[in-house]
């Protein structure tokens, strides 16, 4: 990857910059650019699209995105040491990296992204989950993106694409299921980052869907998923006793038995209930 844009390899950019990951930040990096580029690919055919990066931290991700031919990158990065390294890559790909000094979760990025957008981005664990969920959770659908390439832990991976009767299955896997083709692309060792992690990682690609996959209202839907997980060993008609005063005759109605526990209703039946708990309130 140096030898297609002219810069140097990682190793020495964080050794020049003394960029040393902090755990405070959720950093690990990634310093092998062949691996980079190949998460890049994974994110599909990128010309002619915007594409919004969180904590690019000494750019590898970013040059692959780059190289593999984005129109322009978008990266959003809390750690102030990292900008020296950013500023030399947009220097090399000039008028095709803007960066934002600051904290993603705070951050309005459409003022400077043009459709079609795409996301893709190494999170820093400990805001990985919260930014999947505000990106599939917005007013409007479709969204803003039209495909998520994100890195997490394989365990939070996993949950995103968990099937019904699987201890990973819960909010995660409905929220991403109900409006997006989810599916974990690569898996990536501890070894493959410095420092290394305890745990394993994985890159999961979410597609959105210009429908969700079944009629509901968002907001319900959200409460009766996060009321029943919350509470995921307790039979339905218990966890979910304070969503409505006749829950047992609504979930008989849709389908799903009332003692049924959270784990084991498929997404269509939630989103069943949820219609069924809107109806109800409506009279």
């Amino acid at each position: 990857m140096s030898g297609i844009d002219g810069l140097p390899p990682l190793r020495e950019v964080i050794a020049r910059h003394e960029l040393r990951a902090r755990k405070a930040l959720g950093q690990n990096f990634l310093l092998d650019l062949n691996l980079t580029a190949r998460i890049a690919r994974t994110a599909g055919d990128l010309s002619g699209m915007d594409v919004l990066e969180v904590g690019p931290g000494p750019g590898g991700l970013t040059r692959g995105l780059l190289a593999e031919g984005a129109r322009h990158v978008l990266a959003i990065e809390k750690d102030a040491r990292c900008l020296p390294a950013l500023a030399e890559i947009a220097e090399a790909y000039p008028g095709r990296l803007s960066v934002i000094e600051g904290d993603a979760l705070r951050i309005d990025p459409l003022a400077h992204l043009t459709p079609p957008i795409a996301v893709c981005a190494n999170l820093p664990y400990n805001v990985g989950t919260e930014l999947l969920v505000r990106w599939l959770t917005p007013e409007d659908w479709p969204p803003f993106w039209t495909s998520l390439t994100l890195m997490f832990q394989r365990e939070v991976a996993e949950r995103i694409v968990a099937q019904p009767g699987s201890k990973a299955y819960g909010r995660l896997a409905i929220l991403a299921q109900w409006r997006t083709e989810a599916r974990i692309v690569l898996t990536l060792p501890p070894e493959a980052f410095t420092p290394p992690p305890k745990v394993s990682s994985a890159v999961v690609h979410l597609r959105a869907l210009p429908e969700p996959r079944f009629p509901a209202p968002a907001a319900v839907l959200e409460r009766v998923v996060a009321m029943a997980f919350n509470q995921r060993r307790k039979m339905l008609r218990a966890a979910l006793r304070g969503l409505h005063p006749e829950i047992e005759d609504l979930l008989t109605s849709v389908g799903i038995a009332p003692t049924e526990r959270a784990e084991q209703v498929p997404l269509e039946a939630f989103c069943a209930l949820a219609c069924a708990v809107e109806a109800a309130r409506r009279g």
